[in-house]
């Protein structure tokens, strides 16, 4: 029975460091110096193929996410017997330091050189930049570089890995291909900048693009196109391109381009308080009662779910127009306010399960944007059918991401469940995928409540939102106030399901901590509950609590961002 990983990987990493020691003490000569240029091939796995990565036991594959860059990264499907090792050999120059680096994720992840150093890190939920430095031996000339998982820790993540320094084979191919050419803009969000550029030349053949951020290598890609992701909005930023051949021969840069970001759509300008309304459940209140007591604007309207082959309806049986949530909305309006349909929920059949594909799906949340000439949409991705398939998160996103470059203007949110401590994996996957296939979500909205948080509902719902805003940051590289300008809560009024009781005192708290971090949205489950019952339990159309009518309500009117 092999040990737990919490003491093993050090005695492999003393082990190691011994074995580097003993290579360094071994150098008689001082180490040479060359150019910093990746010589891996497929360091991104862009090509779509493992080759020339060879990993044990056949558990490298090629997936399309979670990625650091570009649209590929390696997976290692780590068991019991197998760390799921996946290397690769390249030609090296003797006596020459070389440095290894690569962005990984999963439960204790190695990098390291076969006979060299090596580091490790124990368990990231999103991509870290590993890096370590090797001198290679006085007649050395090849090294194989690895990264692998532990003993039954789960799949492990890889991407981007660079060994930078000279290319080896005892110099005889001396070429540099010719620069790049061409290297033009094809597109932005407010978090990513696409690019594309002319083909290089050498006489041995052009192995990989690099691409510059200013000084800075972003990606490598080996075709001649690149989406580099992570950008903060608003930002100007200079990009060039580098060839490189399998000598590890650089060209000279391409000509540079310089692109500003998009401001940030889900930024200070965008801030809605917007509670649930549901017209199929719970004794309905008459809306305009309710504007009219408490001032609220906005509600989010539920549920819009599938009707039968991909077609939206009102809570699968309600007409999309023309019955009682038209009515509604159309009261709303008259009242100077507006509504987000939310889409999805704990139930019932989906659109996003249940719609073929992401332009399926796009189509049909374009149509309920075009019966009502909506400004916003609400995606509540929850239980094992959406959030917990990454499919079917997939296929969302995308179709969010399509819908929102049809409707300048729109904005998108995507509402899910939380940890006390904020997203969880499922959760972080959402936020990366988003950011990979440069979505661009307005407001990413995690629900407080039915989550662990017992008593102290205010100081979870603040932990959990917390922890939501730096995986923001360290997902798109935003500073403090980006992020929480993309940041929504959405709560439980009185009783959760969990007993959790989040009374009008502790919801006024959670509004002051939300209008002082300037986050985006502020919701809660549900107005059809806003409701005194004390004692009455998790009921629909009260919140089994002592309040006012309509005090949670007026409190969410309150929230200004």
């Amino acid at each position: 029975m092999r040990t737990t990983p919490h003491r093993r990987p050090w005695r492999r990493v003393l082990a190691l460091l011994g074995s580097a020691a003993l290579a360094l003490t071994g150098a008689i000569a001082l180490p040479g110096t060359a150019e910093a240029a990746n010589v891996l091939t497929n360091p991104g796995l862009e090509s779509g193929s493992l080759s020339p990565w060879s990993c044990t036991g056949n558990l490298g594959q090629v997936v399309s996410s979670p990625v650091h860059g570009g649209s590929k990264a390696l997976a290692g499907a780590v068991s019991s017997s197998d760390t799921a090792r996946c290397s690769q050999t390249v030609p090296v120059q003797p006596n020459t330091t070389y440095t290894l680096s690569g962005w990984v994720r999963g439960s204790y992840v190695y990098l390291g050189v076969d006979g060299g150093a090596s580091t490790w890190t124990s368990s990231p939920s999103a991509y870290s930049r590993l890096s370590v430095a090797f001198t290679t031996g006085a007649a050395q000339t090849s090294a194989t570089v690895y990264v692998h998982g532990w003993y039954a820790q789960g799949t492990y993540y890889a991407d981007d890995i660079g060994l930078d320094g000279p290319g080896g084979g005892g110099g005889q191919d001396t070429q540099a291909p010719s620069a790049p050419t061409g290297l033009t803009s094809t597109g932005k969000t407010s978090s990513s900048v696409s690019l594309s550029w002319g083909a290089s030349s050498d006489d041995t053949g052009v192995t990989a693009y690099d691409v510059y951020s200013g000084p800075s290598r972003v990606l490598s890609v080996s075709g001649t196109s690149a989406t580099v992701g992570g950008l903060s909005p608003s930002t100007a930023y200079t990009f060039t391109v580098r060839a490189r051949d399998a000598a590890g021969n650089v060209s000279g840069a391409s000509d540079a381009v310089s692109v500003t970001t998009n401001a940030g759509s889900g930024g200070t300008s965008f801030k809605q308080a917007a509670p649930y309304l549901y017209e199929g459940w719970g004794d309905p209140p008459n809306v305009s009662t309710v504007m009219s007591a408490t001032g609220i604007k906005w509600f989010t309207m539920a549920f819009m779910l599938d009707g039968g082959g991909c077609t939206p309806l009102w809570d699968s049986t309600r007409p999309l127009t023309g019955g009682v949530d038209q009515t509604v909305i159309n009261q709303v309006r008259a009242a100077g306010g507006d509504v987000v349909p939310s889409f999805g929920g704990w139930q019932g059949s989906k659109l996003g399960a249940n719609c073929s594909s992401a332009s399926a799906l796009a189509a049909a949340l374009q149509k309920v944007v075009d019966a009502y000439g909506l400004k916003a949409i609400d995606m509540d991705i929850e239980n094992t059918d959406e959030f917990e398939n990454e499919a079917v998160q997939a296929r969302i996103l995308t179709a969010l991401k399509t819908v929102k470059a049809n409707n300048p203007g729109l904005r998108t949110i995507v509402t899910f469940g939380t940890s006390t401590t904020g997203p969880t994996y499922y959760g972080n996957r959402l936020i990366e995928q988003a950011r990979s296939i440069g979505a661009d979500i307005d407001v990413f909205t995690i629900m407080p409540f039915d989550f662990g948080g017992g008593s102290d509902m205010y100081g979870n719902t603040v932990n959990a939102t917390e922890g939501l805003k730096a995986k923001l940051k360290s997902t798109f590289g935003w500073d403090d106030a980006t992020a929480y300008a993309h940041v929504g809560i959405s709560g439980m009024n009185g009783l959760s399901d969990q007993q959790e009781n989040t009374t009008p005192a502790v919801w006024t708290q959670i509004r002051d901590w939300a209008n002082t971090h300037h986050i985006a949205r502020l919701a809660y489950w549900a107005v059809n509950r806003d409701r005194p019952c004390p004692g009455g339990g998790v009921v629909s159309n009260c919140s089994g609590i002592s309040q006012s009518t309509w005090q949670f309500t007026s409190i969410t009117a309150g929230f200004t961002g």
